[in-house]
């Protein structure tokens, strides 16, 4: 997939077309059959209010629960919150517990770990396939359809957010070092 995405991001200008030779890809090497509607519903609805009609690019259902919203950009847009907007909506009204968003080439991984059945603004994972580490194969491993287990992943949500949290504060010290950092 890191090869595909390689060879193939910059021919890939628009979301359907990120959507095909990126995404579903990688939703199958996850172990979900993307031919199957049970399994992996395209343009997936959930009204929400009087907003009704919108639609998230795919939701996955694993052993008939639905699991994981995905919204997809195109691959030459940079990811930011604004693009979740319809994974916020869909989130809290669905019974899904996880979102990602992606264009393909990165992919941000959310939940509801501050607010039960909130998403939160800041993804608790995140990979690229420019620069995919073996950490990063590992955790993926926790999303297979074979593995999946929602509470695993919540609680390694958790993990990942501390140690996120805690390698850009070090970040930050080592970069412009408080009064106390070098005191210490």
């Amino acid at each position: 997939l890191q090869k595909r995405t390689i060879e193939h991001r910059e021919v890939l200008l628009t979301e359907e077309a990120a959507k095909t030779a990126l995404v579903m890809p990688f939703i199958q090497a996850l172990g979900y059959d993307v031919f199957n509607p049970s399994e992996v519903v395209p343009e997936f609805i959930a009204d929400v209010g009087t907003k009704k009609g919108e639609k998230v690019d795919y939701a996955i259902r694993n052993g008939g629960s639905l699991t994981v919203l995905i919204e997809c950009k195109p691959s030459s847009v940079e990811l930011n919150i604004n693009h979740a907007g319809q994974l916020f909506r869909y989130f809290s009204v669905t019974s899904a517990r996880l979102a990602i968003l992606t264009n393909g080439v990165v992919y941000q991984f959310y939940s509801d770990i501050e607010v039960p059945n909130k998403m939160d603004d800041k993804p608790f994972f995140s990979f690229s396939m420019d620069a995919v580490k073996p950490t990063d194969i590992k955790t993926l491993e926790n999303f297979t359809k074979a593995t999946f287990d929602i509470e695993k992943i919540t609680k390694e949500a958790v993990n990942l957010k501390v140690q996120s949290l805690l390698r850009r504060e070090l970040e930050r010290e080592f970069s412009t070092p408080s009064d106390d950092f070098v005191r210490l």
